[in-house]
Parts: structure tokens; sequence; C-alpha cells
């Protein structure tokens, strides 16, 4: 399954975030994958794509950037080419 992290940092600062990442790495839990990220201009969010089968490795990732003043809400998706499969049926009806 596919998941969208919108990651919102406190203050538009994302400069904690980035040194613990560099310093010690993502901190994936096995299972969890880390597929590609974005960053607002404003350094407000940072927009991650990730991929499990097991949601709760979500939030024991989460639950590691505890204090770092970054705050997460996490939305699962279905990618676009995926979507269309399911729309294509009912484009004719």
């Amino acid at each position: 399954m596919l998941f969208m992290v919108i990651e919102r940092f406190q203050d538009n600062d994302m400069i904690p975030v980035y040194r613990r990442v560099r310093d010690s790495g993502r901190a994936l839990p096995d299972g969890l994958r880390y597929v590609e990220s974005w960053v607002e201009p404003s350094f407000a969010r940072c927009f991650q794509l990730m991929e499990t089968d097991d949601p709760r490795l979500l939030q024991e990732w989460v639950l590691g950037w505890r204090g770092l003043g970054v705050t997460f809400e996490i939305v699962p998706v279905v990618t676009s080419a995926e979507t269309r499969d399911v729309v294509a049926p009912f484009l004719d009806g």
C-alpha cells in the first residue's frame, strides 16, 4: 500500500529534521519503504511517498520523530494508473 505522508515543520523550520536525517538516516523500520519526497519552497511542508503492507510501521516510524517540531498526516493513496484502470469501465456508461 502507498501512503502520502505530509510533514508539517513547526515555524517552517526543517533544520532539526534534516540534521537528524543527515546524522542518523530515515530510521525506517523493516517493511517500510521510502519512495520519494517533495518540499514546499516555503519549507512549511514535506510530502513523502511511503510504501508498506503494515500501516503500524508508519505509526512506529512517526513515534521516532517526537520532539523535533514536526507533525505528520498520513493519507492512503492509489496511483493514477491504478485508478485509471478502475475508472475505465465506467467511462462509456
